[in-house]
């Protein structure tokens, strides 16, 4: 996650000051039994591929994970394939990383109280990353499932309600399965930053309407965002992608009492940037 976090920064700024070819990720329904089937290909300055991802929510009542993905890398001078390898921790890092990025550029430098709204493979990934970026004295966990598991397994604090988990709390991240509001506006507190990775579909939403009314909007994607994201379309407005915060060509945040969103879509930049970063690993480790 270390590694990750600075690949991830460089692969938003490159985005956004258009140093990537990248089209807004294909999606078709599989239903039944309710599934999507997303292919997202890119071009970076460093790699060329693909990540081929499916969503199927219902698997999480069959224990298996409801993201899996392959991700295809190739010779950007010839188009040759370098290497097929799996994807769904290549995902579940990247996520957590691009949010970490976020909270450092636009997260108080004094956060100090974590409150984690979810008990997944991205509450797990996101605490490790938040931790990398502000050192927390009290992180709060909520899950409509497994909130006390989670607690006891990473020695953090289970909420009876989200909440109680995001009353004063300085950083949130979202990492739910909800299609409606789990984050309301009226529980947050000045000054405060959230992440939100879920509800990726355009009438899906994890924030309610006052969280948008209050808070300043930054995205990976604009494109993207406004397609995908129900909460951005409901908001109607973007004020910068994060890649143009990290330019320096669009302000972050402006004063200690702003409260900033960062709305995650996740983009095939990252996942190749990503699956790059291990691809050249593994050869300097032969």
């Amino acid at each position: 996650m270390a590694d990750l976090i600075p690949a991830m920064e460089k692969a938003l700024i490159d985005f956004s000051t258009g140093k990537v070819t990248q089209p807004v990720r294909q999606v078709i329904a599989v239903d039944p039994p309710g599934g999507f089937y997303g292919m997202m290909p890119a071009l970076t300055p460093e790699g060329l591929g693909q990540k081929i991802v499916t969503f199927y929510p219902p698997n999480a009542e069959k224990g298996i994970p409801t993201h899996m993905a392959l991700i295809i890398l190739n010779d950007p001078q010839t188009g040759a394939p370098l290497a097929v390898m799996d994807g769904r921790l290549i995902t579940e890092m990247r996520t957590a990383a691009v949010s970490a990025v976020a909270t450092n550029a636009l997260a108080r430098a004094d956060a100090s109280v974590l409150a984690i709204l979810g008990s997944g493979v991205q509450a797990r990934s996101h605490l490790e990353a938040m931790r990398i970026v502000r050192k927390f004295r009290d992180v709060r966990v909520w899950s409509p499932r497994n909130a006390d598991s989670f607690a006891k397994q990473f020695n953090v604090r289970a909420a009876a309600s989200a909440e109680e988990a995001v009353r004063d709390a300085d950083v949130i991240v979202v990492a739910t399965a909800a299609t409606t509001p789990v984050l309301m506006g009226e529980w947050l507190s000045p000054g405060t930053h959230i992440n939100a990775v879920g509800a990726t579909r355009p009438d899906w939403r994890e924030l309610d309407d006052a969280v948008l009314r209050c808070a300043r909007i930054f995205v990976e994607a604009r494109e993207a965002a406004m397609k995908e994201s129900g909460d951005v379309i409901a908001a109607g407005n973007i004020f910068a992608e994060i890649g143009e915060v990290l330019a320096g060509t669009k302000a972050g945040r402006e004063s200690a009492e702003e409260i900033t969103l960062f709305k995650s879509v996740g983009v095939a930049v990252e996942d190749i940037v990503a699956a790059d970063l291990v691809w050249r690993n593994y050869l300097a480790s032969q």
